[in-house]
């Protein structure tokens, strides 16, 4: 049975792309919760269209009691309804829907026409004029206003019936208005293109107009879908002809006419979807992208530069602040504040934070900053919360992501922070960029002026972004750019190895000292078959000593298998955060979330500031009317997840390598085991090594860690950003 409440729609408090908070009050129900506000306002969330103080509604979904705003309606989807009684009617023909037309005109025609109203209206316009002083202008323009009243309901009716979700449905609507019917029957897929629709779901869709497997709608959408998979699959920034064939003759499973498949490939490059260069085939997103970073890149290279001389200044800098910087740093410091973009990279231990401390403080003084001066002028970022959070800790000034920073839109997948609307800060400082990708660069790009000093810091011998690109590794070496390699280790102690081990494992020049427990850095051998519970062992002893699973992150390379992360997780929840009668619990599949969990986060939810790589802990879990809510605390931010949204999060107790870039942590432990070697390789191993800040225990097989650093394979990632950059510098491309 569907849980709904009736009643009038009284004001909206939050509109933003079609999403609506508002108040409501409440004439009937059948959700027993509910009951209680039969006559009273309450607060609902949900998608619209839009909504008329004066209709009545009938809205679908159930009751939540969120945890800053209290007993709420979420909707699901809903229904206008009709005003049946003569008052009704009246009351709808004299709102604000149909200007021009008062209570005694509504009187007049709910007289004329009768119950009917609306219905002969709708039939016929001319029915209005039997309606005394009426003229066939304002009865047109009544006429008008109900139909397009009409259609609008009608059409999200048919997006639904079709199989569309409310949100997917009224973005249809609003795009193509009163042609939607009609664009959808000539052609379901325009709507990837147009709405952002997922081609599998509007290949399932499309199916139902009987469209033929081999049709050519279908084939160049397949084209531009398998493109963009395999482009995401590799992380390359552009695909060959023969790889885009193999992959549309695998997703269709279909005997393809080749040559037809050439022609429609043909048609999707002339209107400019997919963009060719010498064999090259490129998603013109991507494209636009990297011809973007080029020209903006080349730019800042080629003009013209301020000479300093800092010396003095970095002198009493260090005074200031009670240090000594090295010449690399001192030369790093000196480099950043004169050129237009300036690369700085090294490992940890060598400085980098401290660093970006010191080139803020600099450019402050140099340019007589107070602190609020500041804030405006200098942009520290970086592709993670938590790596943005370390900037501003470090700084003592702002710090964000590069998604909150150009104000990222979930809703369209587009920032409002771009070229038509920029940021003007002078500084723009870049934090962890060995995770950072072509598009997401390219956007930076577009939304920040040209009058700007760029500082690029990270470790590009670290994995590279998960997105299309290489854009660190391609940029140090294409030798454009002033690139400050800092090597020098500073060590807590002379008992300290984690710095030196990341070193010698980036140089794959092991020393015997890996196997010597240090300070800060543990290895204890075990064969695969004992890992797991040896692993448990540690973790109690842990526990023991006062730690818990908030200071202590444990990675893996692997999701599968015995030693794998899904299977580990599992294990560790018992000993990290074991069953209890008190605490709440959900099912998701074969996986059970438990109050008190560690969880990690899968996507990018901006407008609750959380990202992808977020860790948090769940709070509570709490059943409201058959509805499951868990509330999720990261770092202080209180996040709401219904039981559909448990495929945003996974348990955090431990994570994949990959998971765990842009991050650090107090202690860090690594599973190793030969029955990862697939994806046992050199930067994987350092990556996860140098996520440790205090404290790194490796645990499991020896001959898999050095399997690990002896491997230097990886898949070499297609990028042209490299040539084309060294093209339009040196060539003046």
């Amino acid at each position: 049975m569907k849980l709904y409440i009736k009643g009038n729609y009284r004001r909206t408090i939050y509109s933003s792309n079609n999403y609506i908070i508002g108040l409501f009050k409440i004439k009937d129900t059948n959700d027993d919760e509910m009951k209680l506000y039969i006559n009273k306002v309450i607060t609902f969330t949900g998608y619209f269209h839009e909504l008329n103080e004066d209709d009545m509604y009938c809205f679908y979904g159930h009751t939540v009691d969120h945890p800053k705003y209290g007993i709420q309606f979420q909707v699901d989807e809903y229904e206008r309804l009709k005003p049946e009684d003569e008052d009704g009617l009246i009351t709808f023909l004299s709102s604000d829907l149909f200007k021009g037309v008062g209570e005694k005109l509504a009187k007049s025609i709910v007289d004329t026409l009768g119950q009917n109203v609306l219905e002969e209206i709708l039939k016929d316009e001319t029915c209005l004029l039997l309606v005394p002083k009426m003229t066939s202008k304002k009865a047109h323009k009544i006429y008008e206003t109900l139909s397009k009243y009409e259609e609008s309901h009608q059409m999200i009716v048919y997006l639904t019936d079709l199989g569309f979700n409310m949100k997917d449905s009224l973005d249809i609507y609003n795009t193509y208005k009163k042609d939607t019917i009609n664009n959808i029957e000539y052609n379901p897929y325009m709507l990837i293109n147009d709405v952002g629709i997922s081609f599998s779901k509007v290949d399932e869709i499309a199916l139902k107009f009987n469209i033929q497997l081999n049709d050519e709608r279908r084939i160049k959408a397949c084209i531009i879908y398998v493109m963009n998979k395999i482009t995401y699959n590799n992380s390359d920034t552009y695909l060959v002809y023969d790889e885009i064939i193999a992959g549309i003759v695998n997703y269709l499973k279909i005997d393809l006419d080749i040559e037809e498949v050439n022609l429609l490939l043909k048609e999707l490059i002339d209107e400019n979807k997919i963009i060719l260069v010498n064999d090259k085939y490129y998603l013109k997103e991507i494209y636009d992208s990297e011809v973007n970073i080029i020209n903006e890149l080349s730019y800042l290279i080629k003009n013209k530069i301020s000479k300093k001389n800092l010396a003095e200044s970095i002198s009493k800098l260090e005074k200031a602040n009670n240090i000594k910087y090295n010449i690399k740093q001192k030369e790093a410091i000196n480099k950043a504040l004169e050129n237009n973009v300036t690369i700085i990279t090294g490992g940890p231990g060598t400085g980098k934070t401290t660093i970006i401390k010191a080139i803020c403080e600099l450019y402050m003084q140099i340019n007589k900053l107070d602190y609020n001066q500041a804030c405006e002028k200098i942009a520290l970022l970086a592709p993670t919360g938590r790596a943005s959070k370390r900037l501003s800790t470090a700084t003592l000034l702002p710090a964000s992501t590069i998604h909150r920073f150009l104000k990222w839109n979930k809703e369209t997948n587009e920032f409002l922070v771009n070229e038509f609307n920029k940021n003007y800060q002078n500084l723009i400082i870049i934090d962890e960029v060995s995770m950072l990708d072509l598009r997401l660069l390219g956007s930076l790009f577009k939304g920040i002026t040209r009058n700007i000093k760029l500082i690029l810091v990270g470790d590009h011998h670290q994995l590279p972004s998960v997105g299309p690109g290489n854009v660190l590794k391609d940029l140090i070496e294409s030798e454009l750019i002033d690139t400050i390699y800092l090597d020098t280790l500073y060590r807590q102690d002379e008992n300290s190895y984690i710095p030196t081990l990341a070193k010698e494992i980036k140089d794959n020049n092991l020393s015997d000292n890996y196997l010597q427990t240090k300070s800060d850095y543990t290895f204890l051998k075990c064969n695969s078959l004992f890992l797991k519970d040896n692993l448990k062992k540690l973790c109690n002893q842990l526990i023991d000593k006062g730690y818990d699973y908030k200071r202590v992150q444990i990675m893996a390379p692997m999701y599968a298998g015995v030693n794998g992360i899904d299977n580990l997780n599992k294990e560790l929840q018992s000993v990290f955060n074991p069953y209890d009668k008190t605490k709440n619990e959900i099912n998701y599949g074969d996986v059970i979330y438990r109050e008190n969990d560690k969880v990690l986060q899968l996507t990018n939810i901006p407008d609750e500031n959380i990202y992808n790589g977020d860790i948090g802990i769940i709070k509570s879990i709490t059943k409201i009317d058959k509805k499951t809510f868990i509330y999720i605390d990261f770092d202080g931010n209180i996040v709401k997840y219904e039981s559909k949204d448990l495929n945003k999060i996974t348990h955090g107790f431990i994570i994949s390598i990959h998971k765990s870039q842009g991050s650090e942590f107090e202690l860090v432990i690594i599973t190793l085991s030969n029955s990862y070697k697939r994806m046992l390789y050199r930067k994987l191993i350092y990556t996860g090594v140098t996520r440790a800040k205090k404290k790194l225990i490796l645990i499991g097989e020896v001959d898999a860690f050095i399997y690990a650093i002896n491997n230097n394979s990886e898949i070499i990632r297609k990028t042209n950003l490299l040539e084309q950059l060294k093209n339009k510098v040196l060539n003046n491309g």
